[in-house]
């Protein structure tokens, strides 16, 4: 089968919509051949490591990324592909598939969290921007898919609370990612090469964007608190500064102390990223919304517990395999989620990483979950899909 996928960047330093395509690609081209479409400039070098034809229509100077040679494109080209994935809402892609493909050729919607209530509560004034538009498009757009794929029933739950006026056909699908290849050692060294620092000595590793939504600024803040009492742990925060937001959580480092301690190497990849998971003692992310988090599964592919906030959509899952801990996304609970990690036996936090990886073979590995993904559009293979 042939499925393209359409998104809006397919840059990785855009999170977790980016990092689930690649996978999605990865691990189903034996069976099915992919593409991509985006909007991103042609020239961008990260395209070439792909490892699917991407066909680029920016870059564009709007935040909607509207292009008009997609929608052409997409027309006529539809009858090459079996089924097509759109990568998000609220830009111009899923539009254009709509007009491009209703009526004729199956598409699924992957919500990828985008209607999470959260942003209702967080952004009121934009949310009132996006009921028009949600009113005159996404509305539409999903209520003609063949599928809207949610990844977990906590996200299809809270999809429902954004908009009152809302239809379409759920289908609840789990991601994950790819078990790491190589010698932990050597992807060790990788990152040591990059973080010489802590080399020799224990340390939380916090893997994503440093953004808001993160909750960066609690881990920070219950990290100086904590460290105070463990003067052997250290925190590694890395990942691109999106919100230029970096040099006010260093200055509350600094302001308490404990420059040393803490440790911002930028966004990592390949080697280096592995490595890190590989040499940390375990993962934190005490994000206020997460509707997966790739990141998570990866941190559990390398045997490592994480450490969460309640609003990671997986973590309940994760809490009851024993494979992490969990607590609400406030000052207080992710205070408490870097007590009890200190406080639990080095016995204790060894069968948490067993757990872990075992958690990650059984619910989280791509190549299981990306043709369950995929598969959807089998059952619709070569017919078309009327708008309803």
């Amino acid at each position: 089968m042939r499925i393209l996928h359409i998104v809006g960047t397919i840059d990785p330093k855009a999170g977790g919509v980016s990092a689930a395509i690649r996978y999605l690609v990865a691990y189903d081209s034996a069976e099915y051949d992919h593409e991509i479409v985006s909007m991103d400039d042609p020239t961008a070098p990260f395209l070439s490591r792909i490892g699917v034809p991407v066909h680029a229509f920016g870059p564009t100077s709007s935040a909607y990324a509207y292009s008009s040679k997609l929608v052409p494109w997409l027309v006529a080209n539809r009858d090459h592909f079996d089924g097509v994935f759109v990568h998000g809402l609220w830009g111009y892609g899923s539009l254009a598939a709509w007009r491009a493909f209703r009526g004729h050729t199956p598409y699924a919607v992957f919500v990828h969290g985008m209607l999470d209530s959260y942003f209702k509560h967080a952004f009121p004034l934009k949310h009132l921007k996006k009921w028009l538009y949600w009113h005159l498009v996404e509305y539409w757009v999903l209520r003609n898919a063949y599928k809207v794929l949610f990844t977990g029933d906590v996200e299809a739950r809270l999809a429902k609370e954004s908009f009152w006026l809302h239809r379409w056909s759920p289908h609840v699908v789990a991601l994950g990612t790819m078990a790491p290849e190589g010698d932990p050692e050597v992807l060790k060294e990788a990152f040591w090469s990059l973080c010489p620092q802590v080399r020799g000595r224990q340390f939380l590793l916090f893997l994503g964007r440093i953004h808001r939504k993160k909750g960066c600024d609690l881990l920070v803040d219950a990290f100086v608190k904590v460290a105070a009492e463990n003067p052997g742990l250290d925190l590694v925060v890395a990942g691109p500064d999106q919100e230029e937001w970096q040099f006010e959580l260093m200055t509350r480092v600094a302001t308490a102390g404990m420059t040393d301690r803490v440790h911002w190497v930028g966004m990592l990849q390949g080697d280096a990223k592995w490595g890190a998971y590989f040499a940390s003692e375990a993962f934190i992310l005490p994000s206020h919304q997460e509707n997966f988090g790739i990141a998570v599964a990866e941190a559990l592919a390398c045997g490592r517990p994480v450490l969460l906030s309640d609003k990671v959509n997986i973590a309940p899952d994760i809490a009851a395999d024993g494979a992490g801990r969990m607590e609400p996304d406030t000052a207080d609970g992710t205070l408490r989620l870097l007590e009890g990690w200190v406080q639990m036996t080095a016995e204790a936090r060894e069968a948490m990483g067993q757990q872990a990886l075992l958690t990650f073979v059984q619910r989280y590995t791509m190549q299981t979950n990306a043709k369950a993904i995929t598969h959807i559009f089998e059952t619709v293979k070569g017919a078309s899909v009327a708008s309803r």
